[in-house]
This record gives structure tokens, sequence and C-alpha cells, in this order.
């Protein structure tokens, strides 16, 4: 498996033209894990409460994910501190990474 597409400043992903937040690198390898250990336990939670048709453990396991991922840093408050805006879920072409993605997508 190729490694997806990383903004210059290590903020952002590129999957399919979107950028998405990158994990807050600031993270000891360990609490990484053990957050990335959560998401997917959630994300498991969240396919069964579906499958069950349970709407009450639905939201729990959603609200599971997304605490997982603030905590990885991939939502809520921002990881970097120079004040640059979160760009997160746009299209790259329509950000401020706008030039280098169209130059890294020739490439």
């Amino acid at each position: 498996m190729t490694q997806p597409l990383t903004t210059p400043d290590g903020r952002y992903i590129v999957v399919r033209g979107r950028l998405w937040r990158r994990s807050d690198p600031s993270l000891t390898p360990e609490a990484r894990q053990a957050l990335v250990d959560e998401l997917m336990a959630a994300r498991r939670a969240v396919h069964a409460a579906m499958r069950a048709h349970d709407a009450a453990a639905l939201r729990q396991a959603r609200a599971r994910v997304d605490a997982a991922k603030v905590g990885l840093g991939e939502r809520g408050p921002v990881w970097w501190s120079d004040g640059a805006p979160d760009v997160n879920r746009r299209m790259a072409r329509n950000t401020c990474y706008a030039d280098w993605y169209a130059r890294a997508a020739r490439a």
C-alpha cells in the first residue's frame, strides 16, 4: 500500500483530492496507539449498532469515534500553534495548498 500524499507542512493527507487532518505529531507512540485502538473498537461498535438497529448504541458508538478522533487531533482544536486556519475536509484545489497540490498531482 502506498502512503497518501502529505502536505509540505505535515498537517494533512490528501485522499481523492480532499484534505484530511493528520494526527497530532506530539502524541507519544503509546498514546497514539491507545487512541487508534479505541477508534477501531468504536468503529466496530458503530457497525454492530447499525446491524442491530440500536439507535442508542449507535449514538454512543459515534460519540466514542468522535472522542478518539479529537484525542488524536484529527478533529476539534488544531494541534498547531501558528494561527493557520483549519482546512480539514476541503478540496485541496480550493485551499492555500492549491498550487502545491496542482504540482504534486502532475508529478
